[in-house]
Parts: structure tokens; sequence; C-alpha cells
């Protein structure tokens, strides 16, 4: 199931303060604390999520790179799935005494009293995305391409199915933690869990590591994909490869590959959104008489261009359907806009010259011209 914004979990818009954040996520934790909701799963999955969304949103780094890379910025910073108890530096401050204090929290949560399960936190997790980074040329963004990707991923060790375990054995409850995947330690009035050391979190152990994968349930494979980018995809984009991520714990689901494309910029070509713009020179004569010029489209055709007589400098033409396919619908497709310079001629001929001083003067070119109003700029 795809996970939901960080933003829309706890109710704020995306320019919340860290105290309009800080009372989001009080309320939501006051409604869907086990506690006050026992045996609903469903609030306690809500506690959990605003409990991770909390987790970035309230850390500026880690606010910052979910604003700009989403889930993928923050996984590996701490976000996602992970121990949550490590998440309640001071609860003091967001709770009081709403139950009964910084204790309670940790004692109705995360592991106090009785665990929650009988088969100890060992669960089914979603393996982490990964990241691969592509360039591709400007030509190939505007009219799709194929990329080969070969990158290293934890793939599930097929010999034990991902159980770590070797053919014939199981799995024994740890004998640090009693199974519940968490050690205790109290100091005064506060009483801890943290994550046991022996098991790493799991409840329980390998009784006859796996001989492949040592025990881990997962190995190292290299990963050779061929990606399809779409045309019309602008740099910075990325494409989400379901499954080809990290491989979850215990024989979970894989994370994704999610694949971020830059384009190289083109010599004469720019773009902005499905437009392209261009620049073309033409000639004095060419801009006053006006003319039909040839101009090679991004497709490498050329298409006939009618010049007006008395063109200024900087005028801008428009090619219609000549530019950048829509992603979604690529019949569709942007326009080209020509931009055109006029060029003076740097060097004439003693007969150019004449001919330029015969014009000047049909035409009564001015020697004292005035500004030109800026409304006309």
């Amino acid at each position: 199931m795809a996970k939901r914004d960080y933003y829309e979990i706890l109710g704020v818009s995306k320019d919340a303060s860290k105290e309009d954040i800080k009372k989001a996520y009080r309320k939501l934790a006051v409604q869907n604390h086990p506690d006050r909701n026992p045996n609903d799963s469903e609030a306690e999955t809500r506690f959990k999520e605003a409990t991770e969304a909390y987790e970035v949103l309230s850390d500026p780094k880690k606010r910052q790179a979910y604003d700009q890379y989403g889930f993928a910025g923050v996984e590996g910073m701490g976000g996602g799935q992970h121990d949550y108890s490590s998440v309640f530096r001071d609860f003091s401050d967001i709770f009081g005494n709403d139950f009964g204090g910084f204790s309670s929290i940790f004692e109705s949560f995360f592991g106090g009293g009785q665990s929650r399960s009988s088969g100890g936190s060992r669960g089914t997790f979603r393996g982490a995305s990964l990241q691969y980074n592509v360039e591709i040329d400007f030509k190939e963004a505007v009219f799709g391409t194929k990329v080969d990707v070969s990158y290293t991923r934890n793939v599930s060790c097929e010999t034990c199915s991902g159980t770590g375990a070797s053919k014939g054995s199981g799995r024994r409850s740890c004998g640090t933690c009693g199974g519940t995947g968490q050690v205790r330690r109290s100091s005064g009035f506060f009483s801890i869990a943290s994550t046991c050391p022996t098991c790493g979190g799991e409840g329980t152990i390998v009784e006859s590591p796996c001989g492949d994968c040592k025990g881990h349930g997962v190995m190292k494979k290299r990963q050779k994909l061929k990606v399809t980018i779409p045309a019309g995809i602008e740099s910075g984009k990325r494409i989400s490869i379901p499954g080809q991520g990290e491989a979850g714990p215990n024989s979970g689901p894989a994370g994704d590959l999610l694949v971020y494309v830059s384009v190289r910029p083109h010599q004469y070509f720019e773009r902005n959104g499905n437009d392209l713009y261009c620049m073309i020179p033409i000639t004095v004569t060419q801009a006053s008489l006006g003319t039909e010029i040839s101009v090679e489209t991004i497709d490498g055709d050329r298409v006939k261009l009618k010049v007006p007589s008395g063109v200024q400098n900087g005028k801008v033409l428009r090619i219609k359907g000549r530019g950048v396919p829509f992603v979604h619908n690529s019949d569709r497709r942007g326009d080209m806009y020509i931009k055109l310079r006029v060029d003076t001629p740097k060097k004439m001929s003693s007969k150019a010259k004449a001919l330029m001083r015969e014009l000047s003067d049909v035409i009564g070119e001015e020697n004292h011209p005035k500004p030109v109003p800026l409304s006309e700029v």
C-alpha cells in the first residue's frame, strides 16, 4: 500500500511552523494512542503514521530532504519503518501528563509489561527503496529512450527463502529479551526500552544459520535492467520501478528503484514546459523587406517560416505543434518559438556601403532619435 504524505497525515500545510506540527501530532497521538483504543489495529496504524510523520517534519534536515525528494530523501535518515521508541527524545513537552507522562508512553506502546504479540517483534516489512541517477541527451528526453541500469541490491536468499535458517531448522525465542525484541533499563521513575542487542529487535534467533546468507536472509546481487524513459520527461523527474529495491526483512516485499533523470542541455534549444525556444539570425534587408526562411526543428526536418516585412529585433514567431510531447499523451505536443535576431553586417564592400547610404537618404533616417516609451519596450 502506498505511503501517505506526511503533511496530509498530520493535517497541516507545507509551510506549517514547528509548533503547528507539534500541536497536530499531539492531537492525533492522544486520539489514537493504543491505551485509549485497545485492540483497534486501525488506531494503532494511525498512531504509527503520525509518529513517523512527526519524526521527519520536526527535524529541519529531514523535513528539507522530504520536501525536496519525498520519501526517498529521508530513507537512511530515520524516516520510514524503524524502532519507534527512538523517535521520542522528549515526550514531556508534547504530551504533558495525558498518558501518565514519559514512562507510560514507553510502557504502553514500546514493550512495557506484556508483549503485544506472543511471537515477539519479528515481522514482515517492505524493503528500502534505492536511488539511481541517469543522464540523457536533450533529444532523448524529448522523444524518449531506453537506458541500461546496473546496480547492487539485497535480494531474498533463495536457499532459505529469506528466513535466515538452514533447511530443517528454525528460530527460537531470544533468551536476552524473552522474545519481545527489547530490553529495559530503569532509572528513577523512568523505564526505557531499547532494541535487544542479541536479536536486533526481532525477538527470535536462528538456531542454525543458512550457509549461503549466513543467517541474514538476504544476499547481495548485481541487478541489470533496461529502463524506459518516456518522451517528454523533464530534468529532475524520477521513474519508480516497483519491487526492484532492497528485499524486505523476513521475506517481506522489496522496495522500489527510483531512477532520477538529468537532461544535458542542447546547443540551440531551450525548454519551458512543453514548449521549445531557439534564436534564428536574419539580415537587415530580410527584416526590412520580409522573407521566407527554412527553420530546422527538434525533429531534424525543416519548416518554412514567413518573416513579415519591417520585423524588429527580438520578435518571436511560433511554429505550432513542434515542441515537446506530453508525458502522458505523446500525440500532443507543445509549440516551437523562434526569436529573431537582426544581425547587421560587420564588413561591407564599398559598393554595399554606397547603397546603404543611398537607402538611408531615401528613407530619411533620423540622426537625433527620441527615446522609446517604456510602454512599447
